[in-house]
């Protein structure tokens, strides 16, 4: 089956099911004309991470890679009245972008976008006490996800779920031998995972207009 078709079927799903609102549909034509790269999770994925987080009743959500902020709006808008979203971004002009949007969709004040390297954010979130999440979202750099994702276990619970976006990179993580970083990113960290006794974890492959790619769900299962 072509990727033509995956892409129809998608923009069948989003036509049917998805209805995404204005504000939305605004954050994903202002961030193409500023010159983001158009690397943001598709409409039904988006759905998706809303559905997931009212599901969970989260209250609190980290997302790691904020980029447009279209994601970010999709995960905000899911909070209950107090709910908070820290979000961290290594590009200012993204954050300033996803500022933008996010204020435009009225969700300016339970969302915070944190400028810099992730690697640096996410131990001041700890020496904070900003946790624990109930749903955290990696969807920055993959040969960083390693690392984000042992952050992301220090700053979570008994409960949290954990969801890396772009782990299966249209097939090209089965390859062992692969030089390219994304790629040795996936697979360092689902040894990681896999080393890790307090959660349990899968990864569903998916097809659509971002193409063959995948997510990684991880339930935190012990503290």
């Amino acid at each position: 089956m072509s990727k033509d078709r995956w892409a129809a079927v998608d923009r069948y799903i989003g036509e049917s099911l998805v209805r995404q609102g204005p504000a939305l549909e605004a954050a994903l034509k202002d961030s193409a004309a500023a010159g983001l790269p158009p690397i943001n999770v598709s409409p039904a994925q988006g759905k998706f991470l809303h559905i997931l987080a009212r599901s969970l009743g989260a209250r609190r959500i980290l997302e790691v890679g904020t980029l447009g902020g279209y994601s970010t709006i999709w995960l905000a808008s899911a909070l209950p009245r107090g709910g908070r979203l820290i979000s961290l971004e290594l590009e200012k002009r993204h954050a300033e972008i996803a500022a933008k949007n996010l204020a435009r969709a009225g969700l300016a004040d339970s969302v915070e976008i944190r400028v810099g390297k992730a690697i640096e954010s996410l131990p001041k979130l700890l020496a904070e006490k900003e946790g624990p999440f109930d749903l955290v979202f990696l969807d920055a750099d993959k040969k960083g996800n390693p690392d984000y994702f042992k952050w992301a276990l220090k700053l979570s619970r008994e409960g949290t779920v954990i969801i890396v976006d772009n782990v299966v990179r249209d097939g090209a993580v089965i390859d062992a031998s692969s030089k390219d970083e994304s790629i040795r990113g996936v697979r360092k960290l689902n040894r990681v995972i896999s080393s890790e006794d307090r959660v349990i974890a899968t990864t569903l492959q998916t097809v659509g207009v971002k193409g063959y790619d995948g997510f990684t769900i991880a339930l935190v299962s012990k503290e």
